[in-house]
């Protein structure tokens, strides 16, 4: 016996007596898979209907589209990066600065502070480190301010002090070289 819902022409014969029941209609499924083969292939043959150099400009578009997105996306990175990166130096401050330069910046950034006096070796040695992490962080603020103008009566044995600010607060603080590795310590990668 013959399969009822094979679509033959003489089950299409017996469909018009009356003899089997009406065909079952595409299922949606069955629809949207008809579609997509019919654009694939509609697509197919506006290809191979295409000349080798149509074939090429299209490939050439197609690649220049996609450089024109890399381009848009990679100097979208560099501004935002750019934008980021404003300090790179040390910035001496004073007392009625503090609050604008480390309080209020230290919302937005990182703020490292260091206390010092200049004729205290170990104090200079720190600014010339700070100097060379400043252009490689700049996206750090780095300032300097004397001990006592920024504490008053801040004792000169506890420079040099680096206060690290962050959101608004103190995040870390080292009190003297001894915290630092002493004599011996060094910016690592120099």
């Amino acid at each position: 016996m013959q399969d009822p819902n094979a679509d033959t022409e003489w089950n299409d014969i017996l469909r018009a007596r009356g003899i089997l029941p009406p065909r079952p209609g595409p299922t949606e499924e069955e629809i949207a898979d008809e579609m997509d083969r019919a654009i694939a292939a509609a697509q197919d043959r506006h290809l191979e209907e295409k000349q080798l150099d149509e074939l090429d400009e299209l490939e050439d578009e197609e690649d220049e589209r996609v450089l024109m997105e890399y381009r848009r996306m990679r100097i979208a990175e560099m501004k935002a990066q750019a934008m980021r990166e404003k300090y790179g130096e040390v910035i001496h401050i004073s007392k009625p600065e503090f609050v604008k330069e480390v309080s209020e910046a230290s919302k937005d950034d990182w703020v490292v502070v260091h206390l010092y006096r200049d004729d205290i070796p170990h104090c200079r040695l720190v600014n010339s480190y700070l100097n060379t992490l400043s252009k490689k962080y700049k996206s750090t603020k780095f300032v300097k301010i004397i001990g006592d103008q920024c504490i008053p009566n801040y004792p000169d044995k506890n420079l040099p002090t680096l206060l690290v600010y962050g959101e608004g607060d103190i995040r870390a603080q080292v009190v003297g070289l001894a915290q630092l590795g002493g004599d011996r310590g060094g910016i690592e990668g120099e």
